[in-house]
């Protein structure tokens, strides 16, 4: 069994009011080359940050090696931070900016006295010792022949391995990097993958990495950590994350993906655009999934060859291979191909069980705490909504004066009641006009789901989430009022007994 070298256990983190990061817990592999993967705001760089000692949790523990590291400072722990920025001092050379926190280090040294007797001493580095150091560095960022060289002649690259190798030089147990390939352009960050993962080979200590790039993550890692919300979404090998998603946020993130609502219809049997397929995953009959089908795992072939018939609407050339959009009645699929297919053309599609991924929907309905105002509507999610109150008592009825009436004839104010408020999938409605609906909030995920787009709308002070489906096309970031109707809002009271608290009579 691996060691696990750090480990995080319940860790929260708040900044003043904000929670940053929820209740995470993961542990990470002696040797291992793990990543961070997430988009921006998500929490990944608090959390090295929080490895790392720049920042301490809320609550919960970070183990190094067993031992509760979550209060110990940066400067006490066995690890180096390789940030975005390098951070490299521009009036030194290559060898002082790598030389230059040996030179302040100080190590124990064991010494005999004349009576023989053993004393320790704090002491600084030879400069014999701190050559050998800085030469084994660079041998290994491959910057031989460097050592005199001003910074300000670098290529970006070479700056990015500079400050590798200052930090390797310590020879740390763990090497954290921050979106270090961040500021370089796309050639030059493809290079240093590939060397990056050979620096690990090489050196044999943990890589804790940071990006948001999805095709450095599978390159590079031997774990993938993706993160979304301060939270941990899935944790795997890239081929697992890939292939075997967790939910639609995973799937839509790692790769393009089509994610399409299917029902399971028999025994490893799914139904989605209208026909069924075999597929590998096992669920219930009956059950409602979201399949998930990679552009690369849709074949094309002839019309009367195909499960699926569509016609082709878009043709994009990407390099290797052509980005196929087909439309079937109502829903669209994508395709990549190295076969080329012209506008208007229509084709068949063949989609394997093996490349047909089954997984239960992250949202199947909306839920919300809320509060029954004294005009008989209801507070929820930073807003105000008109509802049917009557629901609340089977039989009931409103009065003149808007008082609730119920079977038994008995009068009940129900302000101040607090009920569980849900809205479905399909019953929200959102405007640009921050006036027409009980709420307002911030588009934050859209995902195609070949016949409508599921959207996730936050509140901005409570952060409550809206979670619905349109056919309209919006962007991300937009304010947008929310709007359901009236009839759309199911309440029920939390407390079964409201009732007799509320009291009121005829």
């Amino acid at each position: 069994m691996a060691e696990h070298i750090i480990e995080l256990k319940n860790v929260t983190k708040y900044y003043d009011d904000n929670l940053v990061i929820d209740n995470v817990s993961f542990y990470v592999n002696k040797g291992e080359f793990i990543t961070f993967l997430g988009p921006s705001g998500c929490g990944k760089t608090t959390t090295l940050r929080m490895i790392a000692g720049f920042d301490l949790p809320t609550s919960g523990q970070i183990l190094l090696n067993g031992e509760d590291i979550s209060k110990l400072p940066p400067n006490k722990r066995p690890v180096n931070t390789v940030f975005q920025r390098y951070a490299l001092f521009p009036h030194l050379n290559v060898y002082e900016n790598i030389a230059y926190g040996l030179k302040c280090k100080r190590v124990l040294n064991t010494y005999r006295n004349a009576e023989g007797k053993e004393y320790t001493k704090k002491e600084r580095l030879s400069k014999k010792e701190i050559a050998e150091k800085v030469q084994k560095a660079l041998e290994v960022v491959d910057l031989e022949g460097f050592e005199k060289r001003s910074i300000s002649t670098l290529s970006g690259g070479q700056q990015q391995r500079v400050a590798i190798a200052r930090a390797i030089v310590n020879e740390p147990e763990i090497l954290l990097l921050d979106e270090p390939l961040g500021a370089l352009d796309l050639k030059m960050r493809k290079e240093m993958q590939i060397e990056l993962k050979e620096m690990h080979r090489r050196l044999g200590i943990t890589f804790i990495y940071v990006t948001h790039d999805q095709e450095e993550a599978l390159t590079m890692s031997d774990t993938i950590v993706v993160m979304s919300d301060g939270v941990v979404q899935q944790i795997g090998t890239p081929a697992k994350i890939y292939n075997e998603p967790a939910n639609t946020f995973v799937a839509d993130f790692i790769g393009e993906s089509n994610i399409i609502s299917g029902t399971v219809v028999g025994d490893k049997l799914v139904r989605f655009c209208g026909k069924n397929f075999v597929c590998l995953d096992q669920f219930e009959k009956g059950e409602q999934v979201d399949v998930v089908v990679r552009p690369e795992d849709i074949v094309m072939c002839a019309p009367e060859q195909g499960t699926l018939v569509g016609k082709v609407i878009s043709v994009v050339f990407k390099g290797i291979h052509y980005e196929i959009t087909a439309q079937l009645g109502k829903y669209e699929l994508v395709i990549n191909s190295t076969q080329k297919r012209t506008v208007g053309e229509i084709i068949g599609m063949k989609i394997a069980p093996d490349g047909i991924h089954l997984m239960r929907p992250n949202y199947t309905t909306n839920l919300f705490d809320g509060v029954i105002t004294k005009h008989n509507t209801v507070e929820f999610a930073d807003g105000e909504f008109e509802c049917d109150v009557t629901q609340l008592y089977p039989g009931s009825h409103l009065d003149e004066e808007e008082y609730l009436i119920t079977a038994e004839g008995e009068k009940i104010d129900l302000t101040g009641a607090e009920v569980k408020v849900e809205v479905g999938l399909y019953d929200i409605e959102i405007s640009d006009d921050p006036k027409a609906g009980g709420t307002t909030g911030r588009i934050i995920s859209i995902i195609y789901k070949g016949d409508h787009y599921r959207l996730i709308v936050r509140t901005e002070e409570e952060e409550e989430d809206f979670v619905f489906a349109t056919e309209d096309l919006w962007n991300e970031n937009d304010l947008v009022s929310v709007i359901i109707p009236k009839d759309k809002i199911k309440l029920t009271l939390k407390n079964p007994e409201e009732k007799k608290r509320l009291g009121g009579g005829a």
